[in-house]
C-alpha cells in the first residue's frame, strides 16, 4: 500500500502508529462527520470543520478535545447521536507544504478516527481547558452567550491512509 516512497521529516515515531500519532498531535482542526438530526436532511451525512487539541502543548494524549456550542448544527447532531468520524489531514504538516503537494495527493497522509463524541466529565474539564486554550488562545474570547462546553472523542476505530 506504500505506492510512493518519501522521507517524512519532523514526524513522531516511525511507522504507521508514529504517523497517526503525529497527525493527532499536530493538527489544530479536523473534519467531523455526523448523521444529521434535523429538518429536511435528517439522517443524511453532515460535516463541519472544528478546532481540536489532543492535550496541552507539552502533554499530547492522542484523545481529541473540542470546544463547542449547541448552536452549531454538528453539535446538535452529536447530542442526539454521538457516533462520528474525525478526519485529520496532513495539510498542516511540513511534508505536503514544503514539497508543494496538494493535501489530497495520496502522499499526504490522512487519519480518520471514529467513535463516540461525549461531553467532557467535570473531573476532566480543567485538562480540556488547558488542551484547547494552550493551542487556541483566541477561543477564550469567544462570546459567552454561545454556551460553550467541551467534548472529546472516545475512539473506537482508527484508519490511516498513508501511501
Amino acid at each position: 500500500s506504500r505506492m510512493f516512497s518519501y522521507r517524512r521529516e519532523g514526524g513522531g515515531a516511525p511507522g504507521r502508529a508514529g504517523t497517526a500519532r503525529f497527525l493527532a498531535r499536530h493538527n489544530t482542526w479536523g473534519f467531523v462527520a455526523t448523521r444529521a438530526a434535523r429538518g429536511k436532511i435528517q439522517g443524511m451525512p453532515y460535516g463541519n470543520c472544528l478546532l481540536l487539541s489532543d492535550g496541552p502543548i507539552n502533554n499530547s494524549t492522542g484523545i481529541p478535545f473540542f470546544y463547542v456550542t449547541p448552536k452549531d448544527n454538528t453539535v446538535t447532531d452529536l447530542l442526539k447521536n454521538p457516533m462520528a468520524s474525525l478526519t485529520l489531514p496532513e495539510a498542516d504538516g511540513n511534508f505536503c507544504r514544503k514539497n508543494v503537494i496538494d493535501p489530497e495527493d495520496p502522499r499526504c497522509a490522512r487519519l480518520t478516527l471514529t467513535g463516540q463524541m461525549v461531553t467532557v466529565p467535570p473531573e476532566e474539564v480543567e485538562f480540556a481547558k488547558q488542551a484547547m486554550f494552550s493551542r487556541h488562545p483566541v477561543v477564550r474570547k469567544w462570546p459567552r452567550s454561545y454556551e460553550w462546553f467541551f467534548m472529546k472523542m472516545n475512539i473506537e476505530h482508527i484508519w490511516l491512509q498513508s501511501w
